[in-house]
C-alpha cells in the first residue's frame, strides 16, 4: 500500500502538480511580436532591443509626472523643475542602474540617432541645469566595511555632466556640517544644546543634545550607535542618517528633486520591515516624500517653492531581474554597497531572504507586495514631524500608547514617559526594544552621570522650531467630550469586567 494515502497515482508521479512554466505563451517577445526572447519578466518575454526602451519607460513615467513643483498627473507641456537634481549613489545595483538612466534620458546631446521624439522630448530642453551626485561614505564608523573611495568616483566620472558631492555618516552629528548646510540660519546659538531646554521634564533630550565639544562627530555617532539596543535598530538607524543627510544635502545646493535607485524587490524589502517595526504610519512616504527644514518657513496654500525637496523612487517598478539585466546588456560597472558587519538575523535581514525567495519562485508575487502596500493610507491627519527621522507623526499617539500597551507596575504608578512627545512611534520603539543590551541611557532621572544617547544635530532644530513637541498638534489629544481614566484593577475587578465574554463549560 503507498504511503500517498492508498492512491496507486501518487506511485506513478501522475499526483503531482506540474511545475509552472517559466513564460506563459511562447518563447516571441510580447512586444515586438518578432524576436525571440531574451529575458523572462513575470512570465512575460522580452527580446533584448525592446527590454531598453520598457525599462526607459517605466522610469520616465515614475519620474517626469513628479518633476514639475505643482504635479498634474501624467505630464503635459514641458517639463520645468524649481532646482537642481541629486542622485542617491550607493553603489549597488539599483542606484547604479539609475545613474545610467538619467544620464541617457536626460543628460545625452542629441545626435543623428537621438533625433526621435517631439519638441518638447527631455533631450532637446534640458530639464535640469545642475546633476549632482551623493555618496554617504559609512567606514568612520565601521572601518571593516571600508568602500574604496576611488572606485565609487571612477563610477561617477563615466557620466558627464554629474558633480560628485561625498558626505560622510557621521556629519548628522556635525556642527559644522550643520552650519554649511544650513546656511548659518539657525545658527548653532539658536539651537537648544544643553540646558537650554530648560525644565527637567526634558532632560532626555537635554542630555541627548549636549555634545561635548571635545569628543567630536565620530565619538558622537559611535555613542549613539552603541546605545541602541539591536542590530535591527542600528540598521534602521543608519538608514535614517542616511536619508535625511541626502535630503540635507540636496536642500544646501538647491536641488528641488534627490532620487534614489530603490528597485521594486527593494521596496517591498523597506515597506514589509518598516511596517514591521512599526512604521505603517509613514508607508506613503516610502514611496513619495515631500520634505523641508524645520527653519523653512511654508504658508498653506502657497503653491511657490520655498526650498522644499521631493524624494521620489523612479524605479519602483523594475525588478531586481531588470536591473541585473540592464547591468549586464549596458556593461556598466556596480561597485557594491558598503557590507554592514551586523548579524544577518535582523528583521530587515530575514524580510529580505523571504522577498527575494519570494522573486525567485513566484516573481508576481513581490510586485503585487508593493503595490497593495503602497495603496495604504493612515488613518487621520499626520501631525508634528519626527525630530529624529522627520517623518509625520501620529497625532495623540501618547493617548494611544496609554490604552493599548501592557504595563507592568511596580508601585501602582505609570512611568514619566516624555521621550514619544518628540518621536513617532517607530523611532520610539528602535530607542526603547528588548534586549539583552537595554538601553538604560533613557532614564529621565536628572541624578544620573551617564550622558544619555547623542542625537542628530537636526533634532536640535526641530526642537527650536517647535516641530517636535506632540502638543503642538492642530487637533487635541483626546474628543472634548471624551474623559480617560487610567488606574490598576485587582484580579477580582478583571474578572468581573471579561466574565460576560468567557464561554459555558
Amino acid at each position: 500500500m503507498s504511503e500517498f494515502c492508498g492512491n496507486s497515482a501518487a506511485e506513478t508521479g501522475e499526483a503531482l502538480m506540474p511545475k509552472k512554466r517559466k513564460f506563459d505563451r511562447s518563447r516571441v517577445c510580447v512586444k515586438c511580436k518578432t524576436n525571440s526572447g531574451n529575458l523572462v519578466i513575470r512570465h512575460s518575454v522580452y527580446c533584448k532591443d525592446c527590454f531598453t526602451p520598457l525599462i526607459s519607460t517605466k522610469f520616465r513615467q515614475a519620474l517626469e509626472p513628479l518633476i514639475n513643483h505643482v504635479p498634474a498627473g501624467p505630464r503635459r507641456g514641458a517639463l520645468k523643475p524649481s532646482g537642481g537634481l541629486l542622485i542617491g549613489f550607493s553603489g549597488g545595483l539599483g542606484s547604479s542602474v539609475l545613474l545610467d538612466l538619467v544620464h541617457k534620458v536626460y543628460c545625452t546631446s542629441v545626435g543623428d540617432d537621438e533625433l526621435k521624439g517631439g519638441r518638447e522630448h527631455p533631450r532637446r530642453n534640458r530639464v535640469w541645469k545642475k546633476i549632482h551626485v551623493c555618496y554617504v561614505e559609512t567606514s568612520d564608523a565601521f572601518p571593516e566595511a571600508r568602500q574604496p573611495p576611488l572606485l565609487i568616483r571612477e563610477a561617477v566620472a563615466r557620466y558627464d555632466g554629474y558633480e560628485f558631492i561625498p558626505v560622510r555618516i557621521q556629519d548628522a552629528f556635525d556642527r559644522g556640517w550643520w552650519e554649511r548646510v544650513s546656511g548659518g540660519s539657525p545658527s548653532l546659538s539658536e539651537l537648544p544644546f544643553g540646558p537650554s531646554l530648560g525644565s527637567s521634564a526634558d532632560s532626555l533630550f537635554s542630555k541627548s543634545l549636549s555634545c561635548p565639544l571635545g569628543s567630536g562627530p565620530v565619538s558622537a555617532l559611535q555613542s549613539h550607535l552603541r546605545a541602541l539596543p539591536t542590530p535591527t535598530a542600528t540598521l534602521s538607524t543608519l538608514s535614517t542618517l542616511t536619508r535625511l543627510l541626502l535630503l540635507y544635502t540636496a536642500y544646501s545646493i538647491g536641488a528641488s528633486h534627490l532620487v534614489l535607485g530603490t528597485s521594486l524587490t527593494s521596496l517591498s524589502i523597506s515597506l514589509i520591515s518598516s511596517i514591521s517595526q512599526g512604521g505603517g504610519f509613514v508607508v506613503p512616504q516610502a514611496i513619495q516624500e515631500e520634505w523641508a527644514p524645520p527653519f523653512v518657513e511654508r504658508t498653506p496654500g502657497d503653491n511657490s517653492w520655498n526650498g522644499e525637496v521631493r524624494l521620489v523612487r523612479p524605479l519602483r517598478d523594475v525588478g531586481m531581474k531588470e536591473c541585473t539585466a540592464w547591468v549586464w546588456w549596458h556593461q556598466l560597472l556596480v561597485v557594491g554597497k558598503q557590507r554592514i558587519p551586523i548579524p544577518k538575523q535582523t528583521i530587515d535581514g530575514l524580510t529580505k531572504d523571504f522577498i527575494i525567495g519570494l522573486e525567485r519562485d513566484y516573481p508576481s508575487t513581490v510586485s503585487t507586495i508593493a503595490k497593495t502596500v503602497g495603496k495604504l493610507a493612515p488613518k487621520g491627519k499626520p501631525g508634528v514631524r519626527c525630530v529624529l527621522c522627520e517623518l509625520p507623526t501620529q497625532q495623540s499617539v501618547q493617548a494611544w500608547k496609554a490604552r493599548t500597551a501592557i504595563h507592568s507596575f511596580t508601585d501602582g504608578a505609570p512611568p514619566a514617559d516624555v521621550a514619544p512627545r518628540y518621536l513617532c512611534y517607530s523611532c520610539h520603539a528602535t530607542l526603547t526594544s528588548k534586549s539583552s543590551r537595554s538601553t538604560a541611557t533613557l532614564t529621565l532621572d536628572s541624578s544620573t552621570t551617564t550622558s544619555a544617547q547623542n542625537l542628530p544635530i537636526w533634532a536640535a532644530a526641530r526642537l527650536a522650531f517647535g516641530m517636535g513637541d506632540e502638543q503642538s498638534a492642530d487637533s487635541p489629544a483626546t474628543p472634548a467630550d471624551e474623559i480617560w481614566e487610567t488606574k490598576k484593577l485587582d484580579p477580582d475587578d478583571m474578572k468581573s469586567l471579561v466574565g460576560k465574554f468567557f464561554l459555558d463549560k
